[in-house]
């Protein structure tokens, strides 16, 4: 097709669209990544957590302040052990095609995210499960053992392995989404293709183009329909910022999922309170990959933690104000108190050269053998401004870097492989408990991408969720990630804040720690 024909028919489809939008409140939200499946146990980004929770909900789902509120689920009891949660569902919940959601639907789907047959990255969130872990593993085969039993349709009982303080919360997470066993069973894999696939949310997707957009409009059989301000939403993929502004800008795009950091000062002024800056629940770091040498040397991996100049990132690379991270677990984590820190800390940065140079020659490297690395990112401006910079900060180290960019999907399957030397990636609390972060560092995880591996680190994690005392839990996490920090096993860079454009006519977004914004809470005023 040529230009002219090209830009013909894309005005033709615009005007069809802002005619549709002129009839529905359409949300237009720029997501950025390319989903990999609309099967909530298929998914690892919030870029996909986004279009899941519109269209699946949870037992317990969030408030716009993402606080647990009543889902599926009406109402709960826990007993005084703390280790069994009883569900009664709410009267008429209904799939999208009208049947009902039973409490055999929620064995079904947590059976199956358990299932190692079904792979789900995931699973291991929803290990606090009685039995959970060890049906993963293999050591379990009857998946009835798993502690979520239906003593009716509308009564679920769940049973924990241990007291678990943030469970409700891991409730809201896509891996604990009911699934419509009757669909999933009738058409296996394709039961998520649009035309077969039924939800419970208050939304249900109806086009999915890959690479382009997916559609929702309001699913009328979720209990609360009536309510609901918006008809539906269209979740665009685009991972380019400076296109997303501009769409923005055109009236296009109502809602940013992110932007390019250089443009804030100019966004404060002409674009008065619609740039939302606000504190999250979220780490950026890279990963070394631990099982390849020379990575596999500890010195190594402290050496190039050391030189980076977290204090120059947030305020002038990213401009945004992010702050630096010495530690592995935000700061203000419920259930924690003060994070551990790295011992070299409040060095100043001269003297952190200084000793990465010297760690670096130690180990075999310095300016007549220098050290090549890989230093591999997900296409973002972003990520490139960063990645830019702390290859400059590694050079005067004798540190030779190659950047590499990749779409989203094919960086984090090459991580998640083993693949990367050294690999961007980003954390956003999934619950707000030390052990979410924790976890990613534990042996065997999906996405420990650095593949770094420690028996006693292991051990703590194990025996911290095994502890009812919230402050000797605490304790044992924080020796924990001290010994984490003291091996460099990955290497903290800073601490997140969410970074959102809102459209003025948008009303109901409310900035949160783990930057959730469910479309039911939004409104659309012309």
């Amino acid at each position: 097709m040529n230009h002219f024909a090209k830009k013909f028919l894309a005005s033709a489809m615009l005007g069809t669209l802002l005619a549709f939008s002129a009839q529905a409140a359409t949300l237009n939200i720029h997501n950025g990544g390319d989903p990999q499946s609309l099967d909530p146990q298929k998914l690892s980004g919030d870029w996909e957590n986004r279009i899941a929770g519109d269209i699946f909900e949870g037992l317990v789902t969030e408030d716009a302040k993402d606080n647990p509120v009543p889902g599926q689920a009406e109402s709960w009891t826990i007993s005084p052990d703390g280790k069994v949660y009883t569900f009664k569902l709410r009267d008429g919940i209904k799939w999208s095609d009208g049947q009902p959601v039973t409490a055999g639907d929620f064995v079904f789907a947590f059976q199956r995210l358990v299932d190692p047959k079904n792979a789900a990255d995931y699973a291991y969130l929803q290990f606090t499960i009685k039995n959970a872990e060890k049906i993963n593993k293999g050591e379990i085969t009857d998946l009835s053992q798993l502690g979520v039993k239906a003593i009716d349709d509308k009564t679920l009982e769940i049973t924990l392995e241990n007291p678990t303080p943030y469970f409700l919360n891991a409730l809201m997470h896509y891996t604990a989404y009911p699934l419509p066993k009757h669909v999933v069973e009738a058409k296996g894999q394709d039961w998520v293709k649009i035309g077969n696939i039924v939800t419970n949310g208050p939304y249900k997707p109806v086009e999915w183009v890959p690479g382009s957009h997916v559609t929702t409009v309001k699913n009328d059989q979720w209990y609360g329909s009536k309510d609901l301000k918006i008809d539906g939403a269209k979740f665009f993929v685009l991972e380019d910022q400076e296109a997303a502004l501009k769409r923005y800008r055109a009236g296009e795009f109502d809602i940013l999922t992110d932007f390019p950091t250089d443009q804030y000062e100019w966004m404060k002024k002409n674009l008065p309170g619609q740039a939302h800056v606000a504190p999250f629940s979220g780490l950026y770091y890279y990963v070394v990959n631990s099982q390849k040498p020379p990575f596999s040397d500890k010195r190594v991996r402290q050496a190039l933690s050391m030189a980076i100049n977290r204090e120059v990132i947030g305020p002038q690379i990213l401009g945004t104000g992010e702050l630096p991270a010495y530690s592995w677990v935000p700061p203000g984590t419920a259930n924690y108190g003060e994070p551990a820190y790295v011992s070299w800390k409040d060095l100043p940065y001269k003297d952190k050269v200084a000793e990465a140079k010297k760690l670096l020659a130690d180990a075999g490297f310095g300016p007549d053998k220098p050290l090549h690395a890989v230093l591999s990112y997900n296409t973002n401006d972003n990520h490139k401004r960063i990645a830019v910079a702390i290859a400059s900060m590694w050079k005067p180290l004798g540190v030779d870097v190659e950047l590499v960019n990749a779409e989203t999907k094919v960086h984090y399957d090459q991580m998640q492989r083993g693949q990367v030397e050294i690999g961007r990636a980003g954390w956003l609390a999934d619950y707000n408990d030390p052990d979410n972060f924790l976890n990613l560092l534990v042996t065997g995880v999906q996405m420990n991408y650095g593949r770094w591996s420690n028996p006693d680190y292991d051990k703590m994690i194990k025996d911290g969720n095994a502890e009812t005392d919230l402050k000797k839990r605490a304790e044992i996490f924080k020796k924990a990630e001290q010994l984490a920090l003291d091996e460099s096993a990955a290497l903290p860079i800073y601490y997140y804040v969410s970074k959102n454009v809102v459209s003025p006519k948008i009303e109901g977004f409310v900035d949160n720690i783990q930057d959730i914004h469910r479309t039911r809470w939004l409104s659309m005023k012309e």
